[in-house]
C-alpha cells in the first residue's frame, strides 16, 4: 500500500486494526506518535539481550522494537515471543506488533525504517556489525567489550566518528549512583592524592574436554565463528541449546579473553572515571596469570595485573581482591561495587562479599557534600535511556566510543601482558607497545574471510 493511502486510511479510523503503523505526522497521535519513536533492531538474542538489553530498552516509550536478528533461529523466535508479548500486554492488542526477524544482521541494516540497533552478540562479533551499522547511518548500543583487538577498536572509533552516529557502550556502572559518587569524591580530593587503585575481578575455572558434535540445524555456525579460526562445533563452546545460562564462548580465547575483558571493561571504565584518565591509559603493564592445561575453556584463571599511569597512580587487578574498585589516597580509601546487582542471573558474583556497594575508611567521607564550584560528573538514571535521549538530542552519550575504546584497550593489553613474563611499556596515545614488535603483533588478529572488520567495505 502506498504511504499516502496508508496514512489516509489510518486517519479515517481504521488504526485499531493496524499492527505496525508506518511513520505518520506527530500531530495525529501526539507525544506517543510513531514519528516520535526510535525504531530499534536487535542484533543477538541470547542471555544478555533477553535479561538486560531488550528488557531495559523496550520499556522506554520513545523506543519501539521492530526487528530482531540472531544466527540461531530458535533464539530469534524466542525473542519475538518476548517482544510481541510485551507489546500485547502493554497495549491490550493481540496483534499490535509483529516484529520482523532476520538471520543475517546485514539484511536488517538495509532496512531504512530502522533507526538504531542494539548489539548483544558474542565478543568477537561486536566491532564488525557496529562498524556496518555506523556506515548504514544507524545509532548503536554496543555491549562491552568494545572490540576483540586494539586494531578493531581503532577501526570502529574512526567509522563512528566519521559517520556522526550515536554509539553508547554498555558500561552501565555509569548509571549506578554509587560509582559516580565514588568517582566524584575521589576527583574532589576527599581521600587526598590517590596513589593506588585495586580492582577486584574474578578469573574463570578450567572446563572439560568437549568432543565435536553435529551442528544444530537452527544455528548458522560458520557465520557464528565469523572471523575467528574454523573449529568443530561443540555445544559448550557456543551457547546452550535449551536455556539461556552462561555460554561457553566466554571462556575461549578464540572469542575473547575471559573476565579481563568480559567484566574488566566495566571496572576499568569506572576506575578511569575516578582517576580522570578516561581518554588516555596506562604507560606500562605487567601480569601473572594461570591458564588451563587441558579442556576446551582456555582463558585466564587466577591472575594479577599491574598498570602504571603517568599521573603516578598504580592500578592492581586480581581475583584476590573483593569484586569492585578500591581507591587508596594519602588521607583514606573509598571502595565501590555493584552490591548485590547482577546484569543476568548467571553473573559470577559473590553476593555476600559484594553486598556493600559503597564504603570508606571514614564514614564522613561518604556524607561529604560536593560544592557548587567543585567537580560534578554527569548523572544519568539509565544507560539505555541515556542512549535513547542522545539519539534525539544528538549529544554525546555518557559512554561514547572514545571512552569505551580506551577502557577496552586496558583490558586487551592486560591480556597481552599475561602472555609474557616481562613488563611492557605502553604508549596510550599512539596505542602501541614501545620497542616491542612481539607484543605489537598481538594488537590485531588474523581474520577468516569473508568475515572481519578488515573485510568491511568502507
Amino acid at each position: 500500500m502506498k504511504r499516502r493511502k496508508f496514512i489516509n486510511k489510518t486517519v479515517l479510523g481504521t488504526a485499531g486494526a493496524v499492527g505496525f503503523p508506518t511513520i505518520v505526522p506527530a500531530s495525529v497521535f501526539g507525544k506517543n506518535a510513531p514519528s516520535n519513536k526510535i525504531n530499534i533492531g536487535q542484533i543477538g538474542c541470547g542471555r544478555i539481550a533477553r535479561g538486560h538489553d531488550i528488557t531495559d530498552t523496550i520499556r522506554f516509550d520513545n523506543a519501539r522494537y521492530v526487528a530482531l536478528c540472531d544466527l540461531d533461529s530458535k533464539r530469534v523466535a524466542d525473542a519475538k515471543v518476548l517482544v510481541d508479548g510485551f507489546y500485547k500486554e502493554k497495549t491490550g492488542k493481540e496483534k499490535y506488533m509483529d516484529t520482523k526477524i532476520y538471520g543475517d544482521y546485514r539484511e536488517m541494516l538495509a532496512n531504512k525504517d530502522i533507526d538504531a540497533v542494539v548489539i548483544s552478540t558474542p565478543d568477537h562479533w561486536h566491532s564488525q556489525p557496529a562498524i556496518e551499522a555506523a556506515l548504514a547511518g544507524k545509532d548503536i548500543y554496543l555491549q562491552k567489550p568494545t572490540s576483540l583487538t586494539i586494531k578493531e577498536g581503532q577501526q570502529l572509533r574512526k567509522v563512528v566518528q566519521d559517520n556522526n552516529v550515536i554509539l553508547q557502550v554498555g558500561t552501565q556502572q555509569r548509571a549506578m549512583p554509587q560509582f559516580r559518587v565514588a568517582a566524584e569524591l575521589v576527583r574532589n580530593g576527599r581521600i587526598g592524592k590517590v596513589h593506588t587503585v585495586k580492582v577486584g575481578l574474578p578469573g574463570d575455572p578450567a572446563g572439560p574436554v568437549a568432543p565435536a558434535m553435529a551442528i544444530p540445524s537452527n544455528l548458522n555456525f560458520d557465520m557464528w565463528v565469523g572471523s575467528t579460526p574454523e573449529v568443530p562445533y561443540t555445544e559448550i563452546g557456543v551457547h546452550p541449546q535449551n536455556d539461556y545460562s552462561r555460554p561457553g564462548w566466554l571462556r575461549q580465547r578464540n572469542y575473547g579473553a575471559g573476565m579481563i575483558t568480559g567484566w574488566g571493561q566495566h571496572h576499568y571504565d569506572s576506575a578511569a572515571w575516578g582517576m580522570n584518565t578516561e581518554l588516555t591509559g596506562p604507560i606500562s603493564v605487567e601480569a601473572l596469570a594461570e591458564f588451563p592445561k587441558s579442556g576446551l575453556w582456555n582463558v585466564h584463571g587466577d591472575f594479577l595485573v599491574k598498570h602504571e599511569y603517568e599521573n603516578g597512580i598504580t592500578v592492581y587487578t586480581s581475583g584476590g581482591y573483593t569484586n569492585g574498585i578500591r581507591y587508596e589516597g594519602e588521607d583514606g580509601w573509598i571502595f565501590v561495587s555493584r552490591g548485590s546487582y547482577t546484569a543476568s542471573a548467571s553473573d559470577p558474583v559473590d553476593k555476600e562479599k559484594s553486598a556493600k556497594a559503597l564504603n570508606a575508611s571514614d564514614p564522613n567521607i561518604l556524607t561529604s557534600v560536593i560544592g557548587e564550584n567543585e567537580i560534578h560528573l554527569e548523572k544519568i538514571d539509565d544507560q539505555h535511556g541515556n542512549w535513547l535521549e542522545c539519539i534525539k538530542t544528538r549529544k554525546a552519550p555518557i559512554s561514547p566510543i572514545e571512552k569505551g575504546h580506551k577502557a577496552c584497550a586496558v583490558c586487551l593489553i592486560s591480556d597481552i601482558a599475561m602472555q609474557f613474563s616481562r613488563k611492557l611499556e605502553w604508549d596510550p596515545e599512539n596505542e602501541w607497545f614501545i620497542n616491542d614488535p612481539e607484543a605489537n603483533a598481538m594488537l590485531a588478529r588474523a581474520q577468516r574471510k569473508p568475515y572481519g572488520t578488515n573485510n568491511v567495505k568502507l
